[in-house]
């Protein structure tokens, strides 16, 4: 069983950026494609993008293209999410999760499409 653990939350301004960072443990990280997730306060679990396991496509949930960047380095096993041009609507606790190895990373997951999660690390951008 992969653990993944993410960090590089916090608070920010509205228009600021932070990056998140999910290292996973084990030997097969390059094998699968990596994903986003987050939680916003009152709502469900929303994809936010995704990444194959080579890293040579990406894929985002609209609301969040042209801002955020997924990127992985399968040498560190750890996978990113540069987010820029922060808004209060972004404040959630983000999740990073590995695809089962059905999924490419290169359209809109379902749930299901993952097969392990982090616990999660809060963002919360407010003035």
């Amino acid at each position: 069983q992969v653990q993944l653990e993410e960090s590089g939350g916090g608070l920010v301004q509205p228009g600021g950026s932070l990056r998140l960072s999910c290292a996973a443990s084990g030997r097969t990280f390059s094998s699968y494609a990596m994903g986003w997730f987050r939680r916003a306060p009152g709502k469900g679990r929303e994809f936010v993008a995704a990444i194959s396991n080579n890293g040579a496509s990406t894929f985002y949930t609209v609301s969040v293209k042209g801002r955020f960047t997924i990127s992985r380095d399968n040498a560190k096993n750890t996978v990113y999410l540069q987010m820029n041009s922060l808004k209060p609507e972004d404040t959630a606790v983000y999740y990073c999760a590995r695809g089962n190895i059905a999924y490419s990373g290169t359209y809109y997951p379902r749930t299901a499409d993952f097969d392990s999660w982090g616990q999660g690390t809060q963002v919360t951008v407010s003035s």
